[in-house]
């Protein structure tokens, strides 16, 4: 038979606390800055440049934020198992064990660089584009589950930071696909850009948001409320009830924008086969 050990993030030790949210706050500030009066200053009105702009600034977070999150997830693994003396298990099926463990170093930088970037977003709608409620609300329910996983709970990172990794597992894309459909009626270079980038986009995001995801979230869930029933979790019940909903209406819109996408798609190749 297998032998398994749980998978928990080591504590952070007192030095490795500090905070890097006002770095990364002012990194992310100046680039979308450099992208909004630069890089987009020929991009035409001022909506434009800033959907534009806050594109730009979502290409140095999305990857750099997956990578920094599957990092911190390999991490947790590590020292689990290199403090268990025996063999490794499964992050997965080690799930209840790792809402005990207070959140790692590594884990507290993911945090404080994807709510810094968030911030800096956030302020370029309430700012220029208010009307895109949509985005404010998911940007705001996004930096309340980050706060708290950061600070009121201080613990629950190793459960979330899975779905960091395919939330912006596909930011890459999802940027140069809506940089090049923001272009593609007056550039046939973005219009064949957007064209290639459509069908695997979608085909990614899908498997990402509207497979993994669920199946992950659906396990996270079930890890806090065993953790909870046990009388040992560290995130509070009302935290991890409050982002069970907040994550479950993300990823329920989420579902939702990429079936309309692909609706539309195949709308338009009956519409181009017809045409033939």
């Amino acid at each position: 038979m297998e032998e398994h050990v749980v998978a928990v993030a080591t504590p952070r030790a007192d030095g490795d606390a500090e905070s890097m949210f006002l770095p990364f706050l002012a990194m992310f500030a100046s680039i979308y800055l450099v992208g909004y009066f630069i890089v987009f200053r020929g991009w035409g009105p001022p909506r434009r440049r800033a959907e534009a702009a806050s594109c730009f600034t979502s290409l140095f977070h999305g990857t750099p934020a997956a990578l920094l999150a599957l990092r911190a997830v390999l991490l947790s693994r590590y020292h689990g198992a290199s403090g268990a003396g025996t063999t490794t298990r499964s992050l997965l099926l080690a799930l209840p064990a790792v809402t005990l463990a207070p959140n790692a170093a590594a884990e507290d930088l993911v945090l404080d660089f994807s709510t810094a970037y968030f911030a800096v977003d956030l302020a370029h709608y309430l700012l220029l584009l208010r009307d895109e409620a949509l985005f404010i609300s998911h940007h705001l329910a996004t930096l309340y589950v980050l706060a708290t996983c950061r600070h009121a709970a201080a613990a629950g990172a190793a459960a979330l930071l899975p779905l960091v990794v395919l939330a912006e597992a596909t930011s890459a894309a999802q940027n140069a696909w809506t940089l090049a459909a923001m272009r593609r009626h007056d550039s046939p270079l973005a219009a064949r850009l957007y064209a290639r980038l459509s069908l695997p986009f979608y085909a990614a995001y899908t498997a990402a948001r509207a497979v993994l995801g669920p199946a992950w979230f659906i396990r996270m869930v079930g890890g806090f409320y065993a953790s909870s029933s046990g009388g040992g979790g560290r995130v509070p019940a009302w935290v991890w009830a409050s982002w069970t909903v907040v994550i479950g209406a993300g990823i329920a819109v989420s579902i939702l924008w990429v079936a309309s996408l692909w609706l539309a798609y195949f709308r338009e190749r009956k519409k181009e086969s017809k045409q033939q």
